[in-house]
């Protein structure tokens, strides 16, 4: 005897589903392009409800729903989508609840509920510093043999006026010289 799988939704179980499934209806008044009975036609409600219960139990990405036991995965999406802006699964839930507290009884006096939201003390040693400020040159430790990293400009405005240099640092030798295009017209040579 083979073992049900955990998202198998057995006919017992879709007999209680199947009440709370809203039917598809066509607006009257409404100008629909098609003819009623032409497109694709619906996937079967039992079916959708197996793929959603498969992705819910599982945790898979609603992309790697088995297509050939299911369907179209974007096309399940829809109806999980539609069915819960509808209400299905809190009546489902409430169902189930109901059913459970016939069955065992629910201690409805002696209910709670407890969490805690703390910050990891440790975290910031564990992770390191915020991805979002991970790429700026702020209290970065130095790397053993390597200089420390200075600009040569204290800040700079572009389009502003001149560049002003930082006193005492050496921008290279070659400022002097002439830019290669003034001594080109010039007729002189660059060797």
């Amino acid at each position: 005897m083979s073992a049900i799988q955990s998202w198998t939704v057995s006919d017992e179980m879709w007999a209680k589903v199947e009440p709370l499934i809203p039917k598809r209806k066509r607006e009257k008044g409404r100008k629909y392009r098609r003819k009623p009975g032409g497109g694709r036609k619906p996937m079967e409600p039992q079916r959708v409800f197996e793929g959603i219960v498969y992705v819910l139990r599982t945790g898979c990405q609603w992309k790697a729903l088995p297509e050939e036991r299911f369907g179209s995965a974007s096309s399940i999406h829809q109806y999980f989508q539609t069915w819960k802006r509808k209400g299905v699964f809190v009546r489902l839930w409430r169902k189930g609840l109901a059913e459970y507290d016939e069955m065992e009884g629910i201690a409805w006096a002696w209910q709670s509920i407890d969490g805690a939201m703390v910050k990891a003390p440790l975290a910031q040693e564990a992770v390191g510093p915020n991805p979002t400020d991970r790429g700026k040159k702020r209290q970065q430790a130095q790397s053993a043999g390597r200089r420390a990293w200075n600009p040569a400009l204290d800040s700079r405005q572009r389009g502003s006026g001149p560049r002003r240099e930082t006193p005492g640092t050496d921008l290279g030798s070659d400022r002097d010289q002439a830019a290669p295009g003034k001594e080109a017209s010039e007729g002189k040579s660059l060797c």
